[in-house]
């Protein structure tokens, strides 16, 4: 198998810190060594590769953003994003296991837990010995979550939990899902574990997409929680955007990496593929594909890396992470299209990664965000006017 050299045509790895670098080789190798073998099997099969995890942790992948005194890498965002794009670059559904664990869950423990729920949960999340899911998303609110119908009611003993919740990736795996729900009119979060009776979960099946993902339905049924369950700072709708910001520059850089597979695929398919006795890399249109992909490529580096950088300084809006999310999932999705295009007949098949990143990459530009709900944040940034509720 060749190895893997990325795709960096304005040199952005001058722009790298060492320790930058060293953490996106180290993923980039994991993924090549570890995920590339196995990735077309679990897509084929439906099936997420969870003997992963532990290697995972290990690699910092979970929250790196987040202290080392609860086992994670202490890193910077520039070094999240990297970690996101070379996890992606392997599958969506990998990526994703790792946005939820940190990103979903980790991230509002930490800010809007209590410090009992912090030395309880963050060192087992950032080690993969136990899993997470983020449950906000329902059956009929997705982009309006202001309007969720699952509701709380305090009890002598805690909270009963009413509802069901949709398209929950590590949904069936979690130990512990971090769980939305309006309480006398105002949205809070609260740790809803595996096991409470009342709480159960069913998976979603026959996937086109993110098939190396487990993607699930929570249900509560009179759900019982103790009152040292709630998220004491999760209050309001604010809470859990909040937590979609972390992992929406995630995804950012996870679309790209995925572009970059495709455009690797498509120009080593290229450069072999004879037809008209010369390789079709030396032909016109095929030249003119290669060379936008690889623009659009290079400019959503070029976004992610100052994105990452504002957030490091503190100055990032969430309209900056919007306009990454937006703009990587488009382009990744037109260079995935060339690149199946490129590949002909062959693109369509499990042998090369191209068809598995376009289907995965549908979900993707939908989820945490459509694109057009990123394109309406972005336009009452501009104009200072709410085109939606």
């Amino acid at each position: 198998m060749a190895k893997y050299r990325g795709v960096d045509f304005l040199l952005l790895d001058d722009e790298l810190a060492q320790e930058e670098r060293l953490a996106r080789d180290a993923v980039r190798a994991f993924v090549q060594d570890n995920v590339v073998p196995v990735i077309e099997d679990c897509y084929e099969q439906g099936r997420f590769p969870l003997e992963l995890v532990p290697k995972m942790g290990e690699l910092g992948l979970f929250a790196p953003t987040l202290p080392a005194e609860y086992g994670c890498a202490g890193a910077n965002y520039v070094t999240y994003g990297l970690m996101m794009q070379e996890l992606e670059r392997g599958d969506s559904g990998v990526r994703s296991f790792a946005s939820v664990q940190g990103s979903l869950c980790m991230y509002p423990i930490y800010t809007f837990g209590t410090g009992e729920q912090k030395r309880r949960w963050m060192p087992l999340m950032a080690s993969g010995r136990a899993v997470g899911c983020f449950g906000l998303t329902e059956p009929d609110h997705g982009s309006d979550p202001a309007s969720m119908i699952t509701r709380a009611r305090k009890t002598d003993r805690g909270f009963v939990l009413n509802g069901n919740k949709m398209w929950i990736t590590n949904g069936s795996l979690a130990d512990v899902a971090i769980v939305w729900a309006k309480l006398d009119g105002d949205v809070r979060g609260f740790l809803v574990e595996k096991g409470t009776p009342g709480f159960t979960t069913s998976d979603i099946k026959r996937k086109m997409s993110l098939r190396a993902s487990v993607t699930s339905e929570l249900a509560f049924d009179d759900c019982e929680i103790p009152e040292e369950n709630m998220l004491p700072g999760a209050e309001g709708l604010k809470a859990p955007l909040s937590c979609l910001n972390q992992a929406r520059f995630g995804i950012a850089w996870g679309g790209t990496g995925a572009a970059m597979a495709c455009y690797d695929a498509a120009l080593a398919y290229a450069l072999q593929r004879t037809q008209f006795g010369r390789p079709i890399a030396g032909f016109q249109l095929v030249q003119r594909k290669l060379a936008r992909m690889l623009t659009e490529i290079t400019k959503a580096q070029l976004v992610n890396l100052r994105v990452g950088r504002l957030l490091d300084a503190g100055r990032a809006r969430h309209p900056h992470i919007s306009l990454a999310k937006m703009n990587a999932l488009e382009h990744a999705l037109d260079a995935a299209r060339t690149a199946r295009d490129i590949l002909g007949a062959a693109g369509i098949t499990l042998e090369h990664p191209v068809m598995r990143h376009l289907c995965n990459l549908e979900s993707v530009k939908t989820y945490e965000g459509t694109h057009d709900i990123h394109e309406l944040i972005l336009g009452r940034d501009i104009t200072g006017i709410q085109a939606f509720s």
